[in-house]
């Protein structure tokens, strides 16, 4: 096979039974692949204006699929990439990933981002060859959902997104995270918080006596269906910061309250990747992810 012999086009329900069997091997030891399960309402609809998903095919052969959504005015994120195991290492990937940078370009993104699992090292090194830089690394954490979930005493929870945006502003979980968050507009996704995204959706900041000790926003609210076959409600959460542990026992106690709220019996939070967020984490809001997700980026107005 040459580079000549490889068609880009978009994907399409019809390639469904081709996908799946692309990826039946993929991560066979982590669980397997989660796209045969949200195929059909991950694609797009045709003539969609934001997203876009890209197989390549060569003659017959569905060899590999990326998906691109705009996720603001400039900013673009790839995702799912996955390239049939007859066809790595032939420029498969660099291919897609080429289709994808140009459609992102000629609707005005001029940076693109993509987040791949830390385990997957041979994801992260074919990012690096088309291109992609390291930008950050992030963690979850779950905590409960508690209606009753405790405050610090001293503690108030201001549902106020100017002093959670003037928190996050000055954090160091802010410069860690280079100013990423969540984006409601795509599960999975990162992109630049902004002031008015704090005005549109719920924000929540934490403070004592002495000021601002914390502050965190929902993303968003879904529904999702668990392995065995039962849907549950998830709130997500991002731009967390807190200045130390009481403040974080504040914040999650919070997020738990929130997130009860608004009937969810799944939470997860967004951290930084550095020791002392993590462990501040594990302390008070127990379970947090065994290990942390990656997130590169490049430049697209070259």
């Amino acid at each position: 096979m040459s580079v000549s012999d490889v068609r880009i086009r978009r994907a399409t329900h019809d390639d469904y039974d081709a996908v799946v069997a692309m990826v039946e091997d993929v991560w066979a030891d982590r669980g397997g692949d989660y796209l045969p399960e949200i195929y059909h309402d991950w694609l797009e609809e045709e003539g969609a204006e934001d997203t876009k998903t890209f197989v390549a095919e060569v003659g017959d052969d569905v060899a590999g699929i990326v998906q691109a959504v705009l996720v603001g005015p400039e900013e673009a994120w790839f995702q799912t990439m996955r390239v049939d195991a007859d066809y790595r290492r032939q420029g498969i990937s660099g291919r897609l990933n080429r289709a994808s940078f140009d459609w992102a370009r000629d609707r005005g993104a001029t940076v693109g981002r993509v987040m791949i699992f830390s385990w997957n090292v041979a994801s992260l090194a074919a990012a690096r060859s088309s291109g992609f830089e390291p930008i950050t690394e992030f963690r979850w954490a779950h905590p409960e959902p508690d209606p009753d979930a405790a405050i610090p005493e001293g503690y108030d929870v201001l549902e106020k997104p100017a002093a959670a945006w003037r928190y996050w502003t000055d954090s160091p979980a802010r410069e860690h995270l280079r100013g990423l968050g969540l984006a409601p507009e795509e599960s999975w996704a990162l992109r630049e918080l902004t002031r008015e995204d704090l005005t549109e959706l719920p924000a929540l900041a934490v403070a004592d006596g002495d000021g601002l000790r914390g502050s965190a926003y929902r993303s968003r609210v879904d529904e999702r269906t668990g392995d065995d076959g039962e849907v549950r409600t998830r709130a997500e959460y991002a731009g967390a910061a807190w200045a130390d542990l009481e403040g974080a026992r504040a914040l999650f106690g919070a997020i738990a309250r929130d997130a009860a709220a608004v009937g969810a019996s799944e939470v997860r939070v967004c951290l930084p990747e550095t020791a002392e967020t993590v462990s501040d984490a594990a302390s008070v809001a127990g379970a947090v992810s065994e290990e942390p997700d990656f997130v590169l980026g490049i430049d697209l107005t070259r």
